[in-house]
């Protein structure tokens, strides 16, 4: 989530760049992609009650709350990490499903690995080496004996296999400017639904997004993940698919700066 971000904090040549992306499987490498033939779609019950007891109405998570409950938690990702998707069993919904929900339930158990803690920045190696030792390159998710991390999800994952720029609002970093976390689980029958709500409420969030002011004041996530938004047409023709109030034609764009301390409850 966070590497044009540290990419923009160093100042390393274009050239440096590149050879960090290839590195990381950023720039056009093979998608991972896990399967495990013998499985069915599994439930996501467990972290849909999770997500109703202890996501409040703005979209923030008591991590307290969610500790107590951290059996609960880890059984769940037990359930998923031990039944992958296939191409065979699983509709393209039902993965999209499983991969945004593992997602975000790896996320919160990383911030309780190290709780409490004011930003999901802080979790890392005491000696942080740019690209590698960010909390999004901890392998702490295994799935039939191999490692993962959260950015093997996000980027080898969902931006790969999926052609669905919506999954920007659906997966949660755990920050006060990610979208918000949804206080329900994703769900192959009615996840178009799910990504269309979450995509209406991010863009018209006035504290995510001000697209009223003069320049618009937008989220980086479309700065850094323009060519994700961009396919069809520009950033402003996607914003304007969900806007309330549409962005002019030819409006000026600037960048909020992006809030990482923690989305927790109450703060």
């Amino acid at each position: 989530m966070a590497y044009l971000e540290l990419l923009r904090n160093c100042r390393l040549s274009s050239s440096a760049v590149m050879i960090i992306c290839l590195a990381l499987g950023l720039c056009g490498c093979s998608a991972i992609d896990p399967q495990k033939a013998e499985t069915s779609p599994v439930s996501h019950e467990i972290f849909d009650e999770l997500l109703a007891r202890h996501v409040d109405k703005q979209g923030y998570l008591d991590y307290e709350g969610v500790m107590t409950d951290r059996a609960k938690l880890r059984r769940y990702l037990t359930l998923i990490t031990q039944n992958p998707p296939n191409d065979q069993q699983w509709s393209s919904s039902e993965k999209l499903a499983y991969w945004i929900n593992l997602y975000n339930a790896f996320t919160i158990e990383l911030v309780l690995d190290y709780y409490p803690v004011a930003s999901i920045k802080d979790i890392g190696s005491s000696i942080q080496v740019p690209f590698v030792n960010t909390p999004w390159d901890i392998k702490m998710i295994e799935i039939d004996g191999k490692k993962y991390d959260l950015n093997n999800v996000e980027h080898n994952i969902l931006r790969k296999i999926f052609d669905e720029p919506r999954i920007h609002f659906a997966i949660n970093c755990a920050s006060a400017s990610c979208p918000k976390l949804r206080r329900e689980a994703y769900r192959a029958d009615i996840i178009d639904r799910q990504l269309h709500e979450q995509t209406i409420d991010f863009i018209n969030d006035p504290e995510r997004n001000d697209i009223t002011t003069r320049p618009a004041q937008i989220s980086k996530l479309f700065q850094w993940w323009k060519g994700d938004f961009t396919r069809d047409g520009t950033v402003r023709e996607y914003i304007n698919q969900y806007a309330a109030e549409p962005l002019e034609e030819g409006a000026d764009i600037d960048y909020l700066e992006y809030d990482w301390s923690i989305n927790k409850a109450g703060s």
